[in-house]
């Protein structure tokens, strides 16, 4: 009869991942071995990303912010050979691209790749399809009506990566209204392994569709900016300056499924008073965006996510 982990030690396990432990950390605190908890979390990742899959459909958003953070896979960028550089595209340096609801800070799509023109068409695409998007013929010239004038779905920021703006007009074409923005640093130490903060001097906005002159200040990105500090203090993996970076892609794309699907079900961010510090807990992005109406913990997400995909 094959050996298999209870299930609370596998919901510990697995909650102490989302926590922000390490595996050997894991490892310590359980007692199940660190090969183990990996196994574990590339299941039970793998069905988390099916959930996020199914869950996040037919979404009606009002303001999408859309970043990149930077990790790297089994070794860093600078000590590829020329070969690894040219054909592999699951090692070296690898981005977490994802998007963040304004008013909800539902995390609607993520994926993870190069920080290229393709890997961005197929995020926006992929982004796309999560949306209520109008029918086009309703839009057309029938029925001896005139045409009407497209109408934005939602608003998106992005910083000034050359490969958005294509990969927006391809996945959401007029109905979207998109704006970007870049941001000007003094006194900032771009030597290796130096990550002091800099002092911002300036920001420019660019309105590439759908934005006014009047409305470019609305075009921002500090959400999903700060949402990157929640990913590299509860994954372990995003941590710098560590040996906690992943091995294999697979086990990066694993802890990212789990992360944002108890980030989205469980996580309760704060609301952020008048003087910028953290106030009163809010609800739950998913409870924001309308996906459920309860809290969830844990292990209604552990249940819930076994229940339907994984078969122990």
């Amino acid at each position: 009869m094959a050996n298999i982990l209870a299930q609370e030690k596998q919901r510990m396990a697995l909650k102490l991942l989302v926590e922000g432990n390490s595996l050997r950390s894991v490892e310590r605190i359980t007692g199940v071995q660190k090969k183990t908890v990996t196994r574990l979390l590339v299941r039970f990742g793998s069905a988390c990303r099916e959930f996020l899959n199914d869950e996040m459909r037919g979404l009606t958003l009002r303001h999408l912010q859309v970043d990149e953070t930077h990790t790297y896979v089994t070794k860093r960028q600078k000590n590829l050979t020329v070969d690894e550089k040219q054909y592999r595209h699951d090692i070296g340096e690898i981005y977490l691209w994802y998007a963040l609801d304004t008013d909800t800070k539902l995390v609607p799509a993520f994926a993870l790749g190069k920080r290229s023109a393709d890997n961005a068409r197929r995020f926006m695409m992929d982004l796309a399809s999560r949306l209520v998007m109008p029918n086009p013929h309703a839009s057309d010239a029938h029925g001896f009506q005139a045409a009407r004038p497209f109408e934005p779905i939602c608003q998106l920021s992005t910083d000034m990566f050359s490969g958005y703006s294509e990969a927006v007009d391809l996945a959401f074409g007029p109905y979207v209204s998109y704006g970007q923005i870049s941001k000007e640093f003094r006194n900032a130490d771009r030597r290796p392994g130096n990550y002091s903060p800099a002092e911002i001097i300036s920001t420019k906005r660019r309105a590439v569709s759908g934005i006014s002159e009047e409305q470019l200040h609305t075009i921002c990105t500090s959400h999903v900016e700060r949402c990157n500090l929640t990913v590299r203090t509860m994954m372990k993996r995003f941590n710098r300056l560590t040996i906690c970076f992943s091995k294999k892609l697979e086990n990066l794309a694993a802890a990212s499924a789990l992360h944002f699907a108890a980030y989205n079900y469980c996580w309760r961010p704060r609301h952020t008073d008048q003087s910028g510090m953290a106030g009163r807990l809010r609800p739950t992005p998913a409870m924001m965006a309308g996906l459920t109406e309860r809290l969830w913990k844990f292990e209604d997400l552990f249940e819930t996510v076994k229940g339907r995909y994984l078969e122990w």
